[in-house]
């Protein structure tokens, strides 16, 4: 992998982990158009804690209020809003790190069968496709239940796969239990969080292991400059309704990804 490969996966990264197109299954597509045989585990995780301090950086705001009120709740033992968006996070990250755990070794394999990963595309773009069945009107966090954030904890499990868009599965898991637009968007970026977050300390092994950390860290940088802008523009339109349009480009590029990749 040279500089211009790596400012390219960053880009990709950037602009693909937030838009609801698989950021993981661009990823093994380019990867597999440049040559690069062997997974890039270590390049891939580094890409990834770039999106999450952009996701860091636009909630900073939330993450500061949810944090303020956790401790206020501790000390006067009472509820609110942000303290149950915070539980829901944890609850929902639980199913997510068991079938990370226990289908780790599974995930992994699927990022060397291009093929199969276009396969995934398909499924997203039809889960996309489906959100503009969901309603219009929905609930908010006041009356999320300990069920939904089960659901879409379930959802981001399975969007290890690559191919599947991890915000697009937990975003469309969100809108289909009944949730409001922005808190679907909203909570399936802060719980993307502890899943990343728990993703590298699984690869931390690896950390030391792997040649050209230059080239990871400069595809992170680029990755978290796309990544802002990128999540900017997507939350305008949650909010607008308008994620099924992705449904269209998801399956353009899955068939594409089936006929082309090596």
């Amino acid at each position: 992998m040279d500089y211009k490969q790596a400012i390219f996966l960053g880009v990709v990264q950037g602009l693909t982990e937030f838009i609801p197109v698989s950021s993981s299954g661009h990823l093994v597509f380019f990867q597999s158009l440049f040559g690069l045989k062997e997974p890039q585990l270590f390049f891939d995780i580094m890409l990834h804690l770039g999106t999450l301090m952009a996701v860091v950086v636009f909630f900073r705001g939330d993450i500061w209020e949810i944090a303020r009120r956790v401790r206020r709740s501790l000390k006067e033992k009472e509820s609110y809003p942000s303290t149950k968006i915070f539980i829901w996070i944890i609850l929902a990250t639980i199913p997510t790190g068991l079938m990370g755990i226990l289908l780790k070794d599974w995930f992994e394999s699927l990022f060397s069968e291009p093929k199969i990963v276009g396969g995934m595309l398909l499924i997203t773009g039809s889960i996309l496709w489906l959100t503009r069945l969901a309603n219009k009107e929905g609930r908010t966090i006041e009356s999320m239940t300990w069920i939904d954030s089960i659901l879409i904890g379930i959802a981001q499990g399975i969007a290890i796969i690559p191919g599947i868009s991890r915000s697009g599965a937990t975003i469309s898991a969100g809108l289909f239990r009944g949730l409001d637009r922005e808190l679907s968007g909203k909570f399936s970026f802060l719980l993307s969080i502890p899943a990343i977050l728990g993703a590298t300390v699984l690869h931390l092994r690896e950390i030391g292991t792997q040649g050209e950390i230059g080239l990871s860290f400069l595809g992170m940088a680029v990755a978290f400059i796309v990544g802002l802008v990128s999540l900017m523009l997507l939350m305008k339109i949650i909010r607008q309704g308008k994620i099924s349009s992705f449904s269209y480009y998801c399956w353009g590029m899955g068939i594409t990804m089936i006929l082309l990749a090596k």
